[in-house]
């Protein structure tokens, strides 16, 4: 890409043109080397521009409607002025890679309006589904004026804490009828929570709702107490489009709270920092492991240790001191 192209490009995102902003997506989420430093270079002209969009995370147990409320809640949103942007991560296909789920499909009417943005990306085997450039996917829609970022993890595995590394608030969805659902549920995932929102609360569902709700406060008052904020527990029903407001005006309080006591500021700080560790840690061990020689001492450990002639500790130890080798 050509310096032109590049201020191209970033003119466009900066304009808050969708097809220059799911261009540059598609260079941040590329793999090829020359794309990843054009994308980089791309991100730091962009960098100021970044920082002042509200990040909303967005998990549930499956079935839980998440497809439904996010569009309910992104309509309403755009409803009141915002311009919402959706970041989507997909579960990928083991066989080609691809993104499994259409969120456009999904998300019909959030789709079709001018001031969303919907973008599915597939996880690539990443940890627990969470996208590799979904960060950066986030700074580029900020870039282009999306004062609204919600990203949906698909709630497997450690995608929740991922999630949750990377935006200001996290909402769990739980459905009506806490019960044994509460006992099973990951008790991390109420420490991560800054609110749970019970969808489906209509029909016959609203006095299981009601009831679930009361047990769901029950317990964040025993995991949460003395907390900074505690925890609401609303009852909402996506498909009626009702609690969006409410949702909504917890959000802007949670905000308020953070930016008042400068802990948003410090909230960011620090992810910024885990995530520059987290890249640190993954180059290094990829750059490690595609050495001839560790590929070649790896291999060989790996046969030791199905044939028990050395124990996983040893191997481990004579393949990481080629890490002191000249």
């Amino acid at each position: 890409m050509t310096e032109a192209e590049l201020q191209a490009l970033e003119g466009g995102v900066l304009r808050g043109d969708r097809r220059s902003l799911a261009k540059a997506i598609t260079l941040v989420e590329s793999s090829r080397a020359d794309h990843r430093d054009e994308a980089q270079r791309l991100l730091e002209r962009l960098l100021p521009s970044t920082g002042k969009a509200t990040r909303v995370g967005i998990t549930g147990v499956p079935g839980v409607g998440k497809s439904t409320f996010i569009e309910a809640f992104g309509l309403y949103l755009v409803s009141g002025g915002h311009r919402v942007a959706v970041l989507a991560v997909d579960p990928s296909s083991s066989l080609s890679g691809g993104s499994i789920l259409g969120d456009k499909t999904r998300m019909p009417a959030l789709a079709a309006s001018e001031q969303a943005f919907i973008r599915p990306s597939p996880s690539r085997g990443s940890l627990g589904g969470v996208a590799a450039r979904t960060r950066e996917a986030s700074l580029l829609c900020e870039a282009a004026g999306y004062d609204v970022v919600l990203v949906e993890t698909v709630g497997v595995g450690q995608s929740e804490y991922l999630v949750a590394s990377m935006v200001d608030f996290f909402l769990v969805l739980m459905l009506p009828g806490a019960g044994d659902e509460l006992q099973g549920i990951k008790r991390g995932i109420l420490e991560l929570a800054d609110a749970l929102a019970i969808n489906k609360s209509d029909g016959d569902n609203v006095a299981r709702a009601s009831r679930a709700r009361a047990e769901y406060q029950a317990a964040f008052h025993v995991m949460r107490s003395g907390g900074s904020w505690d925890p609401p527990v609303v009852t909402i029903s996506a498909a009626e489009s009702r609690g969006m407001d409410e949702v909504w005006k917890i959000i802007g309080h949670h905000r308020e709270r953070l930016t008042e006591s400068g802990d948003l500021a410090r909230k960011r700080g620090d992810q910024r920092q885990r995530w520059f560790w987290s890249l640190l840690e993954e180059g290094l061990k990829d750059r490690f492991l595609h050495r001839p020689e560790v590929k070649e001492a790896v291999f060989e450990a790996e046969r030791a240790i199905d044939a028990l002639t050395t124990t996983p500790t040893a191997a481990a130890n004579r393949v990481l001191a080629l890490l002191e080798a000249k």
